[in-house]
């Protein structure tokens, strides 16, 4: 056999293991939760240690997950043994495990040439060809819409669907988007897949889906994240925006924390090196400020925002501060009904979807996309999140078919519940 082969994958497994080291030794822990003050010591542990929460759990019903380094491990145990809380090893050395997600990733992919965009983790250069060869070769449906330029310069593009060119004020509009955090990747062939559904491949029962609704579908919202998650730090969250003044070693911010709405009140933390830092002001990154000035745009036909997130199995809505908003009932039908559709047919590995307010069933936050698209009016805004099936932000692509499909289904029930809804509100101004 040739022995260039094996030098090849010698080098490239090198790559891999380089690029992985800064986790080497992280362990990923399981935390059982018996109530909210066991949410609340976590939450504590994650404001003082900075440890890494990767799946915030719900009170008797899912264990939460949390990466600690070995810098953190000591006071971590201290504090879960004092208050009893009980723990299990997921992940006893995270380098390793994404060194093997990598490189099961690049085999699977030599495995599958003729695999569509959807079906794999695409990088922000091949999303922006797909839309614009899709905005190419439908004109009179598609219109690609350049919104800007992320911190780094990179232009964040979305499509616009409609069949009448969004001049119809009797049809609302469905915004969703993704990848607002750079390390949740299995987001974007959900809203690639919804394009695909949508242009290339609508069935004649889901017709009404394009002639009744418009839409607009934002891949990446956040594209220096993304870059640099794929580059130089698969499990980097943030944006990649610089503050001087703030931090010269610390770089980012959570643009799901970025948003003015109880701006840096609740779910944050002040350290600039934080997971969950939400920057110095509301809307001090250009990638949440796009998000807010399509929501601005559109808002009178808006009638639901998905901002779509990586993973848990959760269908949540606002506000994080726990209260409830005025139309709840609807909200909660909406979201139970979108969570159903998706139950119906998921895989045996995933969870069932928990519905609810965000903060009474998960943790209070600030500065959401979801919060703020609520609070500016729109009537259905909504944090998905998507299943991991027991492998957190490293889902495998053979996983990704039936995660696009599932979802479609969720997505299309909320679409035909939105056109109802909206033409109730509207039929009364």
């Amino acid at each position: 056999m040739d022995t260039s082969f094996f030098v090849i994958l010698a080098l490239v497994s090198s790559v891999f293991a380089g690029k992985h080291d800064i986790y080497s030794r992280h362990a990923v822990y399981g935390v059982e939760l018996r109530d909210q003050d066991d949410v609340a010591t976590l939450f504590n542990l994650q404001q003082k240690l900075n440890v890494d929460m990767w799946q915030h759990g719900m009170a008797r019903v899912r264990d939460a997950e949390v990466m600690v380094s070995p810098e953190q491990s000591k006071e971590f145990f201290e504090t879960l043994d004092n208050n009893g809380l009980k723990y299990y090893l997921k992940i006893e050395d995270v380098s390793k495990v994404l060194k093997e997600h990598e490189e099961d990733l690049a085999k699977w992919r030599r495995n599958r040439n003729n695999r569509m965009i959807f079906q794999d983790y695409p990088r922000y250069a091949e999303v922006n060809q797909y839309m614009e060869e899709i905005a190419a070769r439908y004109p009179n449906l598609v219109t690609l819409v350049n919104a800007g330029k992320s911190f780094e310069g990179r232009d964040i593009k979305y499509l616009k669907i409609s069949t009448t060119n969004f001049e119809d004020p009797r049809k609302p509009v469905y915004f969703m988007d993704g990848m607002m955090h750079a390390r949740e990747w299995v987001t974007t062939p959900v809203t690639m897949y919804s394009i695909f559904r949508l242009v290339e491949n609508l069935r004649d029962d889901e017709r009404d889906l394009l002639e009744d609704i418009d839409w607009i579908i934002l891949p990446i919202v956040n594209p220096d994240g993304y870059e640099f998650s794929h580059t130089d730090d698969r499990l980097w969250r943030r944006t990649r925006s610089v503050n001087l003044e703030v931090s010269t070693t610390c770089f980012g911010v959570d643009a799901n924390r970025n948003f003015d709405v109880d701006f840096n009140t609740l779910g944050v933390s002040r350290d600039p090196c934080s997971q969950t830092y939400p920057g110095v002001a509301p809307f001090s990154e250009p990638e949440t400020r796009i998000v807010r000035d399509i929501l601005s745009k559109y808002l009178p036909r808006i009638q639901l925002y998905n901002n779509i997130h990586s993973h848990g199995n959760y269908v949540l809505f606002g506000f994080g501060n726990n209260t409830l908003t005025p139309n709840v009932a609807q909200l909660h039908h909406v979201a139970a009904a979108m969570g159903t559709a998706m139950d119906a047919v998921k895989l045996p590995e995933a969870g069932y979807y928990l519905i609810g307010n965000s903060g009474l069933v998960l943790y209070r936050t600030s500065g959401s996309a979801q919060d703020y698209g609520q609070h500016v009016g729109v009537p259905f805004s909504y944090t998905l999140e998507l299943p991991g099936y027991g492998y957190d932000f490293r889902v495998p692509p053979s996983f990704i078919d039936h995660i696009n499909e599932e979802t479609w289904k969720g997505i299309a029930i909320t679409a035909r519940l939105s056109k109802i809804h909206y033409r109730s509100r509207t039929s009364r101004q």
